[in-house]
């Protein structure tokens, strides 16, 4: 596991930072749900141990409803190749585009603010390309991509940047071969 950025990467992303310098976890200012809508592959996770079964071809595919809210259909295959399918619903938090609230729990418990999870975008490509979510409790955190692989150089980029935000990358449970 690479725990240093290349340092062409350094020199190119601008004036230096110290390396104890932290960025705010903080949703990100605009999301077009729209243009967030559709298939996205998982590079990466902080373990979870509602994903301790996943793993292979780990997707979160999202679509928008007419009431403003989002479906979220989470799949995966087992290591016997099995399917998993967990299906959600995500909502979006009022004065705060990128972020939701989501939850697997059956509707009839959609009343209780215990079954809602936070589902923050805290970093997006301009060109919705890859995505990462997080949360304020930092105890999650998805690298997500619109194709099944990242460059190299991409993951670390994102990885850094997680981790100046407080996550624990050191825990990061890559998707198989998702980086190239």
């Amino acid at each position: 596991m690479l725990r240093y950025l290349p340092l062409a990467f350094v020199l190119a992303s601008g004036p230096a930072v110290a390396q104890d310098a932290t960025l705010p976890n903080t949703p990100v200012p605009a999301l077009d749900l729209q243009r967030y809508a559709g298939t996205w592959h998982e590079i990466a996770h902080l373990p979870l141990f509602f994903q301790r079964n996943c793993a292979a071809n780990t997707t979160a595919t999202y679509t928008v409803r007419p009431d403003g809210r989002v479906t979220v259909r989470n799949a995966c295959d087992t290591d016997t190749g099995k399917p998993l399918v967990s299906e959600g619903v995500a909502r979006p938090v009022p004065g705060q585009p990128g972020a939701l609230q989501v939850r697997f729990a059956p509707a009839w418990l959609g009343w209780l603010p215990m079954v809602w999870a936070d589902y923050w975008v805290v970093e997006l490509d301009p060109e919705y390309r890859w995505a990462v979510v997080g949360g304020p409790s930092r105890k999650y955190l998805w690298i997500l991509s619109r194709t099944p692989t990242l460059p190299r150089d991409q993951f670390d980029a994102l990885r850094e940047r997680a981790a100046r935000r407080g996550y624990p990358v050191e825990r990061l449970v890559q998707a198989g071969r998702t980086v190239e």
